[in-house]
């Protein structure tokens, strides 16, 4: 029996907030007309290992810059494909916001799906919606859906975002100060309120937290 590997990626962003209101998550899908939407993804080259096809899917809707990827699951269920025995492995890209994307593919909610997506997809993306809030407890993966420098109303909205619950925010600065996670850098942010201070995190790659959970 031959096994097809499939390499899918999950894209995901925030879009940017509205008033008051914490920006929603969402994921890139394809439109097709004659089948529902599917997340981005490609068989496996013969001369690929699998994060150069995840770079190679990636490129090909338009991301050529993330600045998180990681590996999620793989998904092997016999009768996941129609056509052929197929495994996905699949991979998480965070982007700080969404970007004009191929033709063909725009931004969808990642969690309000009027439409199910295509096999099993559905089931990947909420694989990897999971992790990224499991991590959130646990580490400072929030630095890929953030710009370089932001205000700490600006990672708290991607905290509450990403959970959908509302933090407090007090408690949530007092606990994200004391983690040693971030920096101010001396800027400030004008606008019509009043001027917050720019923070960024002090490593542009995942750290792991030895304390309890964040959240």
């Amino acid at each position: 029996m031959t096994v097809r590997v499939h390499v899918d990626v999950v894209v995901l962003s925030l879009s940017p907030a509205s008033g008051d209101e914490t920006g929603n998550l969402t994921v890139q899908t394809l439109l097709h007309d004659t089948r529902p939407p599917r997340l981005p993804g490609d068989v496996l080259g013969e001369a690929e290992d699998l994060d150069d096809a995840a770079r190679r899917v990636m490129g090909e809707v338009g991301l050529h810059d993330p600045r998180h990827v990681e590996q999620v699951a793989s998904f092997g269920a016999p009768d996941r494909m129609p056509d052929q025995r197929t495994v996905s492995v699949t991979h998480l890209a965070l982007v700080h916001r969404p970007f004009a994307p191929s033709e063909e593919w725009r931004w969808r909610s990642a969690t309000d799906r009027p439409q199910p997506l295509a096999w099993d997809h559905d089931r990947i993306l909420d694989a990897a919606l999971d992790r990224v809030r499991s991590k959130l407890s646990y580490s400072n993966i929030a630095y890929g859906l953030l710009p370089e420098e932001f205000t700490m109303s600006e990672l708290q909205q991607v905290y509450e975002a990403v959970l959908g619950m509302a933090l407090d925010k007090r408690n949530f600065r007092k606990k994200v100060r004391g983690l040693g996670l971030l920096e101010e850098t001396g800027g400030m942010r004008r606008g019509s309120h009043r001027p917050a201070a720019l923070h960024r995190f002090t490593s542009s790659e995942l750290v792991l937290l030895d304390e309890g959970p964040l959240v």
